[in-house]
């Protein structure tokens, strides 16, 4: 999962840049709000952490530009203003969540897992689909009960498969929200990509479906 984080404290972004990452998620920064909102704008992000008291541009005015533009990536606002008034407004201009600075990094993270979790359709905390469960707070993907020995980039691949089980997931689309801004995207990594974890978790558990993409099935025993 691929995450926006628009911090201008440099302190607090590299810890939650950090705690991110550690979880298993992909993390682009920017500390500016012009920057971030094109970021936003262009980029494809399962969810963002957007700070309110941005520089070059407010963050209520970067979130006004996405929902305007009808970007529906889901926004935690992360803001020092403890008003219910300013809470109210970052709502209303399309906010999904709000949390007041200072704040205990694990409500943070739990906060996010949610956010993209509802995003996706799943009300609980774990997922299971096909034989597979999915803990995002523990970063496991089991079979049967049995964690499986998965990379980082094979988790966040197989984690995006499992958030959208009925979705056919083009070479792009799963590109996108599992490679960093900065990082080498060649397609032909995906497919060497699909076929380890198909040796992991059964030969038929992914379905290439030609010329549109990956789609997760059954589990083969």
């Amino acid at each position: 999962m691929r995450v926006l984080l628009i911090e201008d404290d440099t302190r607090l972004a590299r810890q939650i840049a950090e705690v991110l990452e550690r979880a298993g998620y992909t993390v682009d920064r920017s500390a500016d709000g012009e920057d971030g909102w094109f970021m936003g704008d262009s980029g494809v992000y399962d969810a963002a952490i957007l700070d309110l008291g941005l520089p070059g541009l407010d963050g209520l005015s970067v979130l006004r530009r996405w929902r305007d533009a009808k970007r529906a990536t889901p926004v935690l606002i992360l803001t020092a203003r403890a008003s219910w008034r300013e809470k109210v407004t970052g709502l209303r201009e399309g906010a999904d969540d709000y949390l007041t600075k200072p704040f205990e990094i694990e409500e943070l993270l739990a906060r996010i897992e949610a956010l993209i979790r509802r995003a996706s359709g799943h009300a609980t905390a774990e997922i299971s689909v096909a034989g597979l469960r999915l803990d995002p707070s523990t970063q496991r993907i089991s079979r049967d009960g049995a964690p499986l020995d998965l990379t980082a980039l094979e988790y966040r691949a197989l984690a995006y498969l499992m958030m959208h089980p009925a979705k056919v997931v083009s070479k792009t689309e799963l590109t996108e929200h599992i490679y960093g801004q900065d990082d080498d995207r060649d397609s032909n990594v995906i497919e060497v990509l699909v076929n380890r974890l198909r040796k992991k978790i059964g030969a038929d558990a992914i379905r290439t479906r030609r010329g549109h993409g990956y789609q997760l099935t059954d589990v083969a025993p």
